[in-house]
């Protein structure tokens, strides 16, 4: 951001105590603020295993900054947002504490409705902007952008008054507004979130704190960017679907689930549990799969000892359903598939698909529909 011009706090990013010691010795600010980075909320009221309380700390003592740090990195940090055992904390953001006089809301994001980028702010900033929606929605401001024209001096003005910017802080703001909504198209966003988007008192307006989210699908031109990723939070099965483009989220489930298409794939998860099962992930293909991909989408979900029935839901638009049933069939013979496996598909040379399948001779039982695949998964379990 602030590679942009964007207005942020002074901060290095440290990963060992003696680093966030030099870090703090160098900023030479007033006051220090201290934050555990983990990609989860709630750090502030988190709990480290090292018995430390609280993710995000101030102090005036650089000193203090190197003790603290000692007390994080290495450990795991418990939020309302993590696993119950926490998620380790590898480094430390060493900032420039400043005082704020008084807090906003701004984000920009792609909307649907809108057909491209909405700007929305509010002046009640620094809390859950979803209760103000809810309790004051008349303190929601919306700007709708034409991409193609950008953002108007007119719109940034009108947005920053919204906001309560006075006086010369109104032009500061709406400066910064231009250079988010520059930021948001150039890094190929999808939401650029500001929250507090403050001003201080002495009269500089700071994006304090940010979240961003990217297009999955600009990472051919955004390489620098998702080079930063740091998957070491992620589960390892997650990573390794990654490898073969595949989207892989663990449920606590027992029915694994093999889908194309993310609403699909979420459609699936809910008839299950509507139907009295679990469902064991959240697997979605995409739409350009070939033959080895569903072989590694099996050995995943094999690999997890949860697993006791597996429920294939294909729909072949893009898909060939053929490619999936050639898939299926090797996967299960050099697997040695020992868990029933329900398959439901439908669309593009679905009978060539369900020959496949029934000349294989394999123990696979086949569906009419998606509410049969998942009652039969469900009964496969059950007279387990």
């Amino acid at each position: 951001m602030s590679d942009n011009g964007v207005k942020v706090q002074r901060f290095f990013v440290a990963d060992s105590a003696k680093e966030a010691l030099e870090a703090a010795k160098r900023l030479n600010a007033k006051e220090i603020v201290l934050k555990a980075q983990i990609l989860a909320g709630g750090r502030g009221k988190g709990v480290f295993s090292s018995g430390l309380k609280g993710g995000v700390h101030l102090t005036k003592d650089p000193h203090v900054v190197g003790q603290l740090a000692k007390q994080m990195i290495g450990y795991n940090l418990a939020t309302k947002q993590t696993p119950k055992e926490g998620v380790k904390v590898n480094k430390v953001m060493v900032a420039e504490a400043l005082d704020i006089s008084r807090e906003t809301y701004l984000a920009i994001l792609m909307d649907r409705s809108c057909n491209g980028p909405v700007l929305v702010g509010s002046p009640q900033g620094g809390v859950d902007i979803e209760e103000v929606a809810a309790s004051n929605p008349e303190l929601i401001f919306k700007e709708e952008i034409d991409i193609i024209e950008g953002i108007k001096d007119s719109q940034a003005q009108r947005m920053a008054e919204n906001l309560g910017f006075l006086g010369p802080l109104k032009n500061q703001a709406a400066d910064q507004i231009k250079k988010l909504y520059n930021l948001f198209l150039k890094i190929d966003a999808t939401q650029v979130e500001v929250n507090p988007f403050g001003e201080t008192p002495e009269g500089q307006v700071v994006c304090f704190d940010a979240k961003i989210n990217f297009d999955d699908n600009a990472e051919f031109r955004q390489k620098d960017i998702f080079a930063m990723d740091d998957k070491s939070e992620n589960e390892p099965i997650e990573n390794e679907a990654a490898k073969y483009d595949l989207k892989y989220i663990g449920l606590d489930g027992n029915i694994a689930c093999f889908v194309n298409g993310a609403g699909l794939a979420m459609a699936t998860c809910d008839i299950i549990f509507l139907n009295g099962g679990k469902p064991a992930n959240f697997l979605d293909l995409g739409g350009g799969v070939k033959e080895a991909q569903v072989y590694q989408a099996f050995k995943l979900l094999t690999a997890d000892p949860k697993v006791e029935a597996i429920l294939v839901n294909i729909f072949g638009g893009i898909v060939n359903c053929a490619i999936i049933a050639n898939g299926i069939t090797k996967a299960c013979r050099e697997l040695e598939l020992k868990v029933p496996l329900v398959v439901r598909l439908e669309g593009t040379n679905v009978h060539e698909a369900q020959n496949i399948l029934s000349n294989s001779g394999l123990p696979i039982t086949s569906a009419v529909d998606l509410e049969d695949a998942a009652k039969k998964s469900v009964a496969s379990v059950a007279k387990k």
